[in-house]
């Protein structure tokens, strides 16, 4: 089996860890090796956060370099512009459509690009954008967002779907996986 490369990127506080550890964790599970590697950046004042990981018979790195990444996530637009250049001319992009505004365009210094989808779309024709947030909302919670983009690219990874579930179940906190399950089903569903 070849190595398969994951780039989840996000804003902090989105769960991109979370999501990062279901996979990673869905690999070891599977008996494959894998290496997770993340950048935290400004995570804890909304900045951008990344994360890798990298799942196949035998990984010896934990960093996905550009150019060779078979799948992007990104809960955010503006992050999957920021890091598409990860993905490998076949790779796929999912990514959650809704925009959150980086403390920049907040603060009045920037501007979010209005065509930020369009850009994507340039770059990669095959890019799915999902309405992640309303996704999360039915399932019980907006914050399941992370489950939801989970969800949306499971029958793309060399993981099985049962596998991915059962992780979900043991690392959801108690009262988190009535609505991560449905998060991540909502996704499948997408």
């Amino acid at each position: 089996m070849p190595i398969f490369n994951i780039v989840i990127a996000g804003v902090g506080g989105q769960g991109v860890l979370m999501a990062s550890r279901v996979l990673a964790e869905s690999a070891l599970a599977s008996g494959l090796d894998v290496k997770q590697n993340e950048v935290h950046g400004m995570a804890q004042r909304g900045g951008s956060v990344i994360s890798f990981v990298r799942i196949g018979e035998e990984v010896a790195s934990p960093v996905v370099t550009p150019g060779t990444a078979d799948l992007l996530i990104s809960f955010e637009p503006l992050e999957a512009l920021r890091y598409i250049h990860y993905l490998k001319p076949a790779g796929r992009l999912v990514y959650n459509r809704v925009p959150i505004n980086p403390s920049t365009v907040a603060s009045g210094l920037a501007v979010y690009p209005p065509d930020v989808e369009q850009q994507i779309a340039a770059i990669c024709p095959e890019a799915k954008g999902v309405e992640a947030l309303s996704i999360a909302r039915e399932a019980g919670n907006g914050k399941a967002v992370n489950m939801v983009m989970v969800g949306t690219v499971m029958k793309h990874l060399p993981l099985d779907e049962e596998v991915i579930t059962e992780v979900v179940k043991q690392v959801s906190k108690d009262k988190g996986v009535e609505v991560n399950l449905k998060a991540l089903a909502g996704g499948a569903a997408a």
